[in-house]
């Protein structure tokens, strides 16, 4: 079933240091891109150092992770270098993390009074557009990039993706 705009998945309060992004639902491709462009924003403003909250988080997919990692992959590169916490981390978030190696790129805080746990992040994160079927796999592709990036032990558990989406980009 897909996300309702009255029921956002990504709350932010980007006048907080950090910055803090709230997971309330699932995340995945369907909902991602808004975040990696929020991201992006936040950099371009000065923006770096952020708290991503999965208390609410119900799932993820590869490619919100990949959303994650390209984020980090980004604020590793400012100087100084920024950073990326993800907090209240469930143990099956967890694990996820753990088996695509984020845990060692990201600060992950898997306890319940992390960084995020008194903060009140209330501004839903809204898409301003739609995005094409082309747009998504650029977005999709890009996302198992940064993976692979993160780990090279990505390359294979992505390989069948990464080549299905490589060729959908280049066709046009």
């Amino acid at each position: 079933m897909p996300e309702s705009t009255a029921n956002p998945v990504f709350l932010v309060d980007t006048f907080a240091s950090p910055v803090v992004i709230k997971i309330d639902g699932r995340a995945s491709f369907m909902n991602c891109g808004c975040l990696r462009d929020f991201f992006a924003e936040m950099i371009r403003q000065g923006k770096t150092r952020f708290v991503v909250d999965f208390r609410q988080c119900a799932s993820m997919d590869s490619t919100f992770l990949g959303v994650l990692a390209g984020a980090a992959l980004e604020l590793r590169k400012l100087e100084p270098p920024g950073s990326l916490i993800v907090s209240r981390v469930g143990t099956r978030n967890l694990e996820l993390l753990r088996n695509l190696g984020l845990h060692r790129l990201l600060v992950v805080d898997t306890g319940d009074n992390g960084p995020a746990a008194e903060r009140n992040a209330a501004q839903a994160l809204v898409c301003t557009a739609p995005r094409d079927e082309l747009e998504n796999a650029r977005m999709v592709l890009e996302a198992h990039e940064n993976l692979v990036s993160a780990d090279a032990g990505n390359q294979g558990k992505f390989q069948d993706v990464l080549a299905f989406l490589k060729t959908r980009v280049d066709q046009g």
